[in-house]
């Protein structure tokens, strides 16, 4: 027997032939023989084959997801800065047991995603995952909202369902950011940059010499609107224009002696909150302004001319001088007892 039939034997043959007794009458020992090669072959091709199966293998989604909780398989491939972020905010926070986000990882706002975490083929496009919240492949608005609301629920969000916002197909993503580390519509100093993207008129308001503090960064929109969703008119965060007002401006709300009425039933009457070429954002100067409503009262000839008061014959001193308010100067309301006019 030559030398590398014998090492062979040894490796191959003799450790299957050896359990196995040959009588005389048994089967021609050659049929072991063969069978031995046949395994011995199997070894050789495992070595070979074994990336193929670790090929296979990564096919399987499950073997791919590993733990639905750990990021580590998306982020095999999305290791960009703009996705990896998201790991530093609260919506991959994972001590908390309760969240979704503990428990299914990437998958509780993407969905199951199973043809997109699968090997695909050579040559073929990787399907998207479920539930994509921009780009090419952007999922419906019901579908982005729902994996929203799952979790933004009550709150701020409570009458989100039906609201102006909901109703125009707005998506939270539209305005919200769930990866980076600071979502710029909660940045106050930030936030007018998101809504004037659509609001554009609301842009031009706050530029206008009067203004609430908005582009300057002290206000933000959400100081008085409620973007998901209000049971007071133009998504107001108070049940009317005057409870939302009054929040800040508290020295206005009253109850006053002498009340003055359109103060008590609108502050958009007079004033227009988002910005105005006139002081204190009126809505027009006075004299004008007033003589909307006071057409018939003492001074009816006051846009025309200075007949009936002191100094008549110069009406612009009226008018520059403030004019009605030159007098009635408690327009908001007096507690005087001699107030009946709002004049202290």
């Amino acid at each position: 027997m030559s030398r590398w039939r014998r090492r062979w034997y040894w490796m191959a043959v003799r450790p299957i032939l050896l359990p196995l007794p040959i009588e005389t009458g048994a089967r021609d020992p050659r049929k072991y023989m063969i069978r031995a090669w046949l395994l011995w072959m199997a070894v050789i091709l495992g070595a070979a084959v074994n990336p193929a199966l670790a090929l296979a293998a990564e096919s399987d989604p499950a073997r791919v997801l590993g733990n639905a909780n750990d990021a580590d398989a998306c982020l095999k491939c999305h290791d960009a800065p703009v996705v990896t972020s998201i790991l530093h905010t609260p919506h991959m926070i994972k001590s908390d047991s309760r969240t979704k986000v503990a428990a299914e990882g990437c998958q509780s706002c993407h969905g199951d995603s199973t043809a997109h975490m699968a090997r695909v083929a050579e040559g073929q496009t990787r399907p998207p995952p479920t539930v994509v919240f921009r780009g090419a492949h952007t999922s419906s608005v019901d579908a982005r909202n729902q994996i929203c609301s799952g979790c933004h629920q009550g709150g701020t969000a409570t009458h989100w369902q039906g609201s102006q916002h909901a109703s125009s197909e707005i998506a939270c993503t539209s305005c919200h950011a769930s990866h980076p580390a600071r979502d710029v519509v909660l940045v106050k100093t930030a936030q007018a940059t998101v809504c004037f993207t659509c609001h554009a008129d609301r842009r031009a308001d706050a530029l206008k010499p009067s203004h609430h503090p908005v582009v300057e960064g002290r206000m933000a929109c959400a100081d008085c609107h409620n973007p998901h969703g209000s049971v007071g008119p133009h998504l107001l965060r108070g049940a009317t224009v005057n409870e939302t007002c009054l929040g800040c401006h508290d020295e206005k709300r009253g109850p006053f002696l002498w009340e003055h009425a359109p103060v008590a039933e609108d502050c958009s009457i007079c004033h227009t909150p988002h910005g105005s070429v006139q002081a204190s954002l009126l809505k027009q100067r006075p004299p004008y302004l007033c003589q909307n409503c006071h057409d018939s009262s003492l001074h009816n000839s006051q846009p025309f001319s200075g007949a009936g008061l002191s100094g008549g014959a110069l009406p612009a001193r009226q008018q520059v001088l403030r004019a009605c308010l030159n007098c009635h100067s408690a327009v908001h309301g007096s507690n005087h007892p001699s107030g009946v006019r709002l004049s202290r």
